[in-house]
């Protein structure tokens, strides 16, 4: 069995669009911890990274530490390659049902 998460960053490191939205589920939604939606539903998740892996094809994400437990995948992730220089942590918390991932989280 592949796994959605390790797919979904090889993905978006390639900036291959359809094969990082092969990881996620028909009703993913992307939210920040504080409950803010960033994206309600797959066409607009797909629409969001298309544009962005073009604006900015150096991008690369690199995970410092995950951990796992259950359904659910903490990233602790360094972005680098922006073309203004621009670097940026992050924290990704991903739930992974039935294979694919149903819910992502950000702090």
């Amino acid at each position: 069995m592949t796994d959605p998460v390790e797919a979904q960053l090889e993905a978006y490191n390639r900036r291959d669009v359809d094969a990082f939205m092969a990881c996620f589920a028909s009703g993913v939604s992307v939210r920040r911890l504080s409950g803010e939606v960033i994206v309600a539903d797959w066409d607009t998740m797909r629409e969001r990274y298309a544009t962005l892996f073009e604006a900015e094809p150096g991008v690369r994400c690199e995970v410092v530490t995950r951990i796992r437990q259950g359904d659910w995948v903490i990233d602790q992730e360094d972005l680098t390659g922006y073309a203004n220089g621009w670097t940026m942590k992050a924290v990704a918390i991903y739930r992974v049902k039935d294979g694919m991932i149903s819910e992502v989280l950000f702090a």
